[in-house]
């Protein structure tokens, strides 16, 4: 079978054996935002055609591609869901050659009443089910908004979402906090002076103001800037996410192997452990959610 990860700015496919096995791969930038109205069967034939050629009649599908800005609106499936409920939502889409279906989002409402949805990282999350078990346990999927999800019986049974990677982004572009920012290698003792800052008093907004007056008084060098704002939000969204009650075992974290290793470094500085996953575990949930239509 063919998975296919299209998220807002990047695209990635997998062939996969009958077992879940990454047999090749391709990604490009060529995520939902580069694709022109109605181009989306173009793009990704283009994309897997030397796939279907070899005889693939299956491509999943997940991520934005499902948003209302993408190829078609697949409606949020509401927690707690686990694989057999995601499974039982594909949305069918037309493509000539080959049975092309669409994984659902999910979505989910806070203490307060306020909705949260995902897409794309319900996928991971079946895969990471896989290795869990039916054990409850705290999911951290770090990204331009990280997820936090929880699991129990073998089933998502809730998230929060963490805008921290496009907080992040638009600081440094579009405030004055980027002006102060020299390009630099990072460094981690400056992420770990903004991570312990987050556990202070005084909440983000001073604290992301005193990141300024620390550059100006010269007590923070411009290429240390961007790293200790890092280490800013990323320590204020693990204090949302714990908030106050540590879990029962590691945080499961997965995603990129350059945030997983910041992550990392934070849940240390917290002092809670974790554990990391496969990067490619997308492939993996794309891969037990199609061998479950066989």
């Amino acid at each position: 079978m063919i998975g296919i990860d299209w998220g807002t700015t990047s695209f990635r496919a997998y062939r996969l054996d009958p077992a879940g096995a990454i047999l090749e791969r391709r990604e490009s930038a060529q995520g939902i935002l580069s694709v022109p109205p109605g181009g989306f069967p173009a793009v990704l034939e283009a994309a897997i055609r030397p796939w279907l050629e070899r005889g693939e009649t299956l491509v999943l599908l997940c991520g934005m591609v499902g948003s209302r800005q993408g190829w078609r609106e697949a409606p949020y499936l509401p927690c707690p869901a686990g694989p057999a409920e995601i499974a039982a939502n594909l949305l069918s889409l037309p493509f000539p050659g080959a049975r092309c279906l669409l994984v659902p989002g999910l979505s989910t409402r806070d203490a307060a009443g306020v909705p949260d949805v995902m897409r794309g990282e319900e996928t991971k999350l079946v895969g990471l089910l896989a290795e869990l078990g039916d054990s409850p346990a705290l999911l951290c999927l770090p990204g331009t908004h990280s997820k936090w999800a929880k699991v129990a019986g073998g089933r998502i049974t809730g998230f929060a979402t963490q805008m921290t990677g496009e907080t992040r982004a638009v600081l440094l572009e579009h405030s004055i906090l980027g002006r102060l920012a020299a390009p630099g290698a990072g460094s981690d003792t400056a992420f770990r002076r903004g991570l312990r800052r987050a556990r202070e008093a005084g909440g983000l907004l001073h604290h992301l103001f005193g990141a300024r007056a620390l550059g100006l008084m010269g007590d923070l060098a411009p290429e240390e800037v961007e790293s200790y704002l890092s280490g800013l939000l990323i320590g204020h969204e693990l204090q949302a996410a714990i908030a106050g009650a540590p879990p029962d075992g590691p945080v499961h974290l997965a995603g990129s192997a350059t945030l997983c290793r910041l992550y990392a470094l934070a849940f240390a500085e917290f002092g809670l452990d974790c554990r990391q996953h496969d990067p490619d575990i997308a492939a993996r949930g794309l891969a037990l959610i199609g061998r479950s239509l066989a």
